[in-house]
């Protein structure tokens, strides 16, 4: 059975473009395609249209991703999110994380790309690339080499809850009442003991070993 796909992107033309590139994927059928997360939800009324998986731009005018990814969680847990953007600054890697999707894809990526993306998705639930960190992805599998739950220290653990936050470091060091240069040698420490590289594969370590989980 084909894994059926929505898109839902403002950009007509991508989106039609998506659409015939998915089409020609031998598992995915895309079912329909939005241009705001608005439309989305008023086809999410009928249970005909509800897909296994939504391709999710970020910036989307009426309601966009943030919002549209959080609904999708509420109400719809079961359909995964692989979040579509131009942007890979990881500030806005973490807000998607946050908001729901479990995959996270560039619009200038090759089309093969998307497909191993999509395929992932299915067979894994998750899908980050390389350029965010090929050490997440060995975290995120399990790798037997880092223990799941390491020692980590009180304000460690209070760091990374905040590292999942849309703060930034300076406004981390401002709620922990601390300098930047502490709140950096937090940071490197738990990249040292964690084996990872970057603040969104230390926020998806924390969640996948739950050293954190995000609010309700």
């Amino acid at each position: 059975m084909k894994t059926k796909v929505v898109i839902a992107d403002d950009h007509h033309l991508i989106a039609e473009a998506l659409g015939t590139i998915i089409e020609r994927f031998q598992n995915f059928d895309v079912l329909y395609q939005v241009g705001n997360g608005k439309e989305l939800i008023e086809k999410f009324s009928q249970p005909k249209n509800i897909p296994d998986l939504v391709l999710l731009d970020i910036n989307m005018p009426v309601m966009g991703g943030f919002e549209t990814a959080q609904w999708i969680k509420q109400h719809h847990p079961n359909v995964l999110i692989l979040a579509l953007s131009m942007q890979d600054q990881e500030d806005i890697i973490i807000k998607m994380i946050r908001s729901g999707a479990s995959g996270y894809l560039l619009k200038n990526t090759h089309p093969n790309e998307l497909e191993v993306a999509l395929q992932a998705m299915v067979t894994k639930g998750y899908y980050y690339p390389d350029w965010v960190t090929h050490r997440m992805l060995l975290n995120m599998s399990g790798d037997p080499s880092h223990p799941s739950k390491p020692l980590v220290s009180t304000r460690e653990l209070e760091f990374l809850t905040l590292a999942a936050s849309d703060l930034t470091y300076k406004e981390i060091g401002d709620k922990m009442c601390c300098s930047n240069r502490t709140v950096e040698s937090y940071r490197d420490s738990l990249f040292e003991k964690l084996g990872v590289k970057t603040r969104v594969a230390l926020v998806l370590y924390a969640l996948k070993h739950e050293l954190i989980q995000l609010p309700d």
